[in-house]
C-alpha cells in the first residue's frame, strides 16, 4: 500500500474505534465503580495507540524497502554516474562530510555498501531512491538541489 492509503487507513480505524466506544450505551457503565471505568478506558486507550503505533511502522517499513534503481538512458547517449549534479557536489565535501552522507543513508536504510566517502553506484543508488521518497527527486537535476539534500543528510 502507499503510504497516504496507510495512513487514511490508520486514521478510518482510530475513527471507527472512537465512534464504536462512544456508541457503547453508558448505563451499564454507571453501575460500575470509578476503577471499573477507568480500566475500560485504558485499555481501550492502548488498543487504539497499539493500532495507530502499527500502522505507523508498516508505513515506515514500506518506505524504507530497498529497491534497485534502473535508470533507462537512449542507446545513442552515455551518461556516468560520475559526472552527475550529485556525483559534482558529493565530490565537493570534506572526507568525514561524505562518510557521514554515507552513515546517515545507511540509518535511514538506503546505503549497503561500505563507509568509505567515495562516489560509486551504491551511494548514486542510495542518494537516488532517498531523495525520490522524501519528494526532492528533481533537486537532484543540479548540484545546489544536490547539496541542498546532501546538507539534510548531514545536519
Amino acid at each position: 500500500m502507499l503510504p497516504t492509503v496507510m495512513t487514511a487507513k490508520s486514521s478510518l480505524i482510530a475513527a471507527i474505534t472512537a465512534l464504536s466506544i462512544a456508541a457503547v450505551p453508558a448505563t451499564p457503565a454507571l453501575a460500575w465503580g470509578e476503577r471499573e471505568q477507568g480500566f475500560v478506558a485504558g485499555v481501550a486507550t492502548a488498543v487504539i495507540i497499539d493500532e495507530i503505533l502499527k500502522q505507523n511502522r508498516k508505513a515506515r517499513e514500506f518506505r524504507r524497502a530497498p529497491e534497485v534503481v534502473y535508470v533507462e538512458r537512449p542507446t545513442h547517449t552515455t551518461t556516468s554516474i560520475y559526472r552527475t549534479p550529485a556525483a559534482v557536489a558529493f565530490s565537493n565535501y570534506s572526507a568525514a562530510e561524505r562518510k557521514a552522507i554515507q552513515r546517515s543513508l545507511r540509518a535511514y536504510g538506503y546505503y549497503r555498501g561500505g563507509i568509505d566517502g567515495a562516489f560509486g553506484p551504491g551511494t548514486y543508488n542510495a542518494i537516488v531512491a532517498y531523495a525520490r521518497d522524501e519528494g526532492a527527486s528533481a533537486s537532484l537535476s543540479s548540484t545546489s538541489g544536490a547539496y541542498a539534500v546532501y546538507d539534510g543528510l548531514i545536519f
